[in-house]
């Protein structure tokens, strides 16, 4: 499984906003690597920004 799809899942199954911190935790991804995943979403517009540094799936 791609790690773009690991962290979509993850933030779903969370239904409530999460920092890149809280997504590593729950993926064992490195909050590094989650963070360019966030970014690389958002620009795809899957993923959204309710506020500062937290993140939903649209």
């Amino acid at each position: 499984m791609d790690a773009e799809k690991v962290v979509l899942d993850a933030m779903k199954a969370a239904a409530k906003p999460l920092k890149a911190g809280d997504v590593a935790e729950l993926t064992g991804i490195p909050k590094d690597e989650v963070t360019k995943i966030i970014g690389k979403l958002k620009k795809a517009a899957k993923v959204e920004s309710p506020k500062a540094c937290y993140y939903v799936v649209k």
